[in-house]
């Protein structure tokens, strides 16, 4: 059996060879037009990317392309795997396979995947402590990343007057994640220096003089990724038809911030301004803590561009005051908008995972896949100007909320309404969910079309 270009019997040991075989999906052979229950199926004219992940999250993943996905689309996928086994055997050429061919095909669902630190490298005897493929596949797609919360009217919110969603951007280059930082040891001055390439004479700063030990920082950032985060953001708010608003402290980091400020500014009114007022939408750079105190006491309805640290923490802050990460999507967007591809907010469910080697019961909530499926599905939808793929992805994810709304649902939301000792009657466990929404998404294909 082939692996995406490599044969397994040279991977792993027969016993890892019998798993992976069994975990493994399969091409759809769409042997009639219609599904089970009389359902004519859903023609997808232009391929999707696949990329398969790892732990429960794979075995979830695999539950919903059965019960969820192939017995109503007849559509084309390009698999990739990307479970962890599979990127080392490939020395990670996988994932970036599968990220260009994301912008060959425009639509990609990821499963979840782990990104291994020194104990995994050990529990897999890795040749190589791999990088995270949601940064190789977000550098090579040149995207922005936007999470949002799924709302489900009977789930507790942390704060209670969020009643629409708010679909927070972080643009995920540069500032602290690639900055340089080191220790002072002891008096001296800290100068930065600027050569440029073209010969000119170097810029000299003078940044401060130590009068004893310290720390120092030096992060930057470039104004085409700033240009391609101003882009994305913009695009995606005029999609949902929702206000856009960005986040800087520019008042006191006046170049830097500033600079954000100002693009974004350019970009707006280069391109997407008559389009904001034809649809009575707008654009409005705020202070981060005026934003802050605005977005606790707002509705929600808009779409928050944040810089990076800010997109990291506040993304986190915004999953649980709407309930759980559990309940969050998340999607890639390229700059032009073209290019989207949709995963799972959370990771790979690890302790789940160790209940279900062991045969154990397992309670892991599965929305957040279902919802990266119907983002991508969504998204092909609207590039192919498919009418009834549109309407099976809008059933679908009714389908999920419906069901966690009549009050089936998995441990995780169940503790949320009924508390941390919730009693086994009160919720499902993960097959027995997605059964519930396979049952709920039946009904509701044979209702009249909604788009």
């Amino acid at each position: 059996m082939e692996y995406q270009g490599v044969l397994l019997s040279r991977i792993v040991s027969p016993f890892l060879l019998l798993l992976l075989t069994s975990l493994a999906p399969f091409r759809f052979d769409v042997s009639s037009s219609s599904s089970s229950s009389g359902f004519d199926r859903v023609q997808v004219q232009n391929p999707i990317v696949e990329m398969d992940g790892d732990e429960m999250a794979r075995i979830i993943w695999k539950m919903i392309k059965d019960k969820l996905i192939y017995p109503y689309l007849d559509l084309d996928i390009k698999y990739f795997d990307l479970g962890i086994l599979n990127r080392d055997a490939t020395d990670d050429k996988v994932t970036v396979e599968s990220a260009l061919a994301a912008l060959e095909y425009n639509v990609a669902v990821k499963c979840a995947t782990i990104t291994p630190d020194e104990a995994r490298v050990k529990e897999f005897g890795l040749k190589s402590m791999w990088r995270s493929p949601n940064g190789t596949i977000r550098n090579i797609l040149n995207g922005t990343v936007f999470r949002e919360p799924i709302l489900c009217r009977n789930i507790p919110r942390i704060v209670p007057g969020w009643k629409k969603p708010i679909c927070i951007g972080r643009h995920a280059f540069g500032d602290q994640y690639r900055a340089t930082d080191t220790i002072i040891p002891g008096p001296g001055k800290l100068k930065m220096v600027f050569v440029p390439e073209d010969g000119e004479v170097p810029v000299e700063l003078d940044v401060y003089n130590f009068k004893g030990p310290g720390i120092a920082l030096a992060m930057y950032n470039v104004d085409e990724s700033i240009r391609n985060f101003a882009e994305s953001s913009m695009s995606l708010a005029f999609a949902k038809k929702w206000p856009l608003y960005l986040s800087t402290k520019n008042t006191i980091l006046k170049k830097y911030d500033g600079r954000f400020k100002d693009i974004f500014q350019e970009v707006y009114e280069e391109k997407w301004k008559q389009k904001f007022e034809e649809n009575s939408i707008w654009y409005e750079h705020r202070l981060i803590d005026d934003m802050v105190a605005y977005a606790l006491k707002s509705e929600g309805g808009y779409v928050w561009a944040c810089k990076n640290y800010d997109g990291d923490v506040l993304s986190d802050l915004l999953a649980q005051g709407f309930g759980s990460l559990g309940l969050m999507t998340s999607v890639l967007l390229s700059s032009d908008g073209k290019t989207l591809e949709a995963e799972a907010a959370h990771g790979t469910v690890t302790r789940h995972f160790r209940f279900y080697q062991k045969g154990q019961e397992t309670s892991t909530n599965s929305i957040a896949s279902i919802f990266a499926w119907t983002r991508g599905l969504e998204h092909r939808a609207k590039l192919d100007n498919n009418e009834r793929l549109l309407d099976f992805v809008l059933k679908l994810e009714a389908s999920c909320i419906g069901t966690v709304e009549a009050g089936e649902m998995t441990k995780d939301l169940a503790i949320l309404t009924h508390g941390p000792r919730v009693s086994r009657e009160f919720y499902l466990n993960t097959e027995e969910f997605i059964d519930a929404v396979a049952r709920n998404l039946e009904t509701k294909l044979q209702e009249p079309a909604v788009v």
